[in-house]
């Protein structure tokens, strides 16, 4: 039983930690269980369940697959792979979220490793660093802005433009990391003739769907949307909706529940209302720093009650993704899939300075824009 339970913990450190932090929270401060679902976004919620069907239909069709080694063939040199390969990471974490985009790139990567050497450990960091970067773009790239959009009440394209500095700055750094680090030694990738099959009915289907979604939800009527979508692939292909993370939505409920109900006990309400985060940099820094604590996706959550900026913060969370590796799950993920032993400190090597950069230079432009 206890070698179960330990392995449950190694296995989902973050549900585990949130479950312990919900008993005693339970303990010291309880609250009625009928008022428990109050504390949940659950347009958030039913965002991210529909967003998740999409993408693994968009997923289980093999059309990023097929794309990704068609485009992979034409690249000629180390430095031009990377580059690629930041590029790819960070336009699918636009759409299919930065979750997503890893589990479509980084097993790219390793495929390739086993045609050609490759500097393996250095490309798996800059592709998470990447679709961290990109995700920061749109309402779609992860969870965080998911939850900011929902809550500010802004349409699509006001939140788009309104992150896309951030998004470029962080870019431009990024490629400019990669140029440096990589050599152009040239590589022959056209060995990579095996066949990555699609089924086009499910990309065309997952394709027009994910549109309509999206624009569902920016009408804010995400549980309608969320009931066709789920409705129709439980009828035409079930096992798309059966295979979804259904872990994620749960850590993500149980998550609202415990960060308000942390919030709402008295020491620390007084302790974040006396950071007067309604001065955007303020909001922007603690963005920024509590996500190095307890990830970024938890720090919108506790921090979007104690200021308006919706901005600001999804700035500071968007810097705060990079530095240390729990910033974002984006980056343990990135990590396991590897399967690469000593990736902690060149990870870290990699992302902390990147971090410090980044927030520095989103700092400033949100003080002067």
């Amino acid at each position: 039983m206890l070698r179960r339970a330990g392995a449950l913990v190694m296995a989902e450190p973050v549900l585990a930690i949130l479950v312990v932090a919900f008993v005693l929270l339970q303990g010291l401060a309880p609250r009625a269980w009928t008022s428990l679902p109050a504390l949940v976004d659950w347009q958030t919620v039913m965002t991210l369940a529909g967003l998740l069907i999409l993408t693994k239909a968009i997923e289980y069709s093999g059309l990023l697959t097929w794309l990704a080694h068609r485009l992979v063939r034409r690249i000629h040199s180390e430095r031009a792979l990377a580059l690629f390969l930041i590029a790819l990471a960070a336009a699918l974490a636009t759409v299919v979220t930065n979750d997503v985009a890893l589990f479509v790139v980084v097993p790219l990567v390793l495929s390739l490793h086993r045609l050609t050497p490759l500097p393996l450990r250095q490309l798996v960091i800059v592709i998470a660093l990447a679709v961290n970067a990109g995700s920061v773009l749109t309402p779609l790239g992860n969870p965080q802005n998911l939850f900011l959009w929902q809550l500010s009440g802004v349409s699509f394209g006001r939140f788009v433009v309104a992150l896309a500095p951030l998004c470029a700055i962080l870019m431009a750094m990024l490629f400019a990391l990669a140029a440096l680090s990589f050599k152009s030694r040239a590589l022959d990738l056209s060995t990579d003739a095996d066949p990555h099959p699609v089924d086009r009915p499910l990309a065309s289907v997952a394709g027009v769907l994910f549109v309509a979604f999206v624009l569902l939800a920016d009408a804010h009527h995400a549980g309608i949307a969320l009931a066709g979508v789920a409705a129709g692939f439980l009828i035409w292909r079930a096992r798309i909706v059966l295979k979804i993370d259904w872990l994620l939505l749960c850590i993500f409920v149980l998550m609202f529940i415990v960060l308000r109900s942390a919030a709402a006990l008295p020491w620390i309400h007084a302790l974040l209302a006396g950071l007067a985060l309604e001065a955007p940099l303020r909001a922007y820094v603690a963005g920024a720093v509590l996500s190095q604590v307890i990830s970024n996706v938890p720090a919108a959550i506790v921090l979007a009650d104690f200021t308006h900026d919706w901005r600001a913060l999804a700035f500071g969370v968007s810097v705060g993704g990079f530095g240390f590796a729990i910033g974002s799950l984006a980056n343990l993920i990135a990590v396991r899939l590897a399967k690469e032993r000593g990736m902690w400190l060149p990870f870290h090597l990699y992302s902390i300075p990147f971090w410090l950069v980044g927030g520095a230079a989103g700092g400033w432009w949100l003080s002067r824009f």
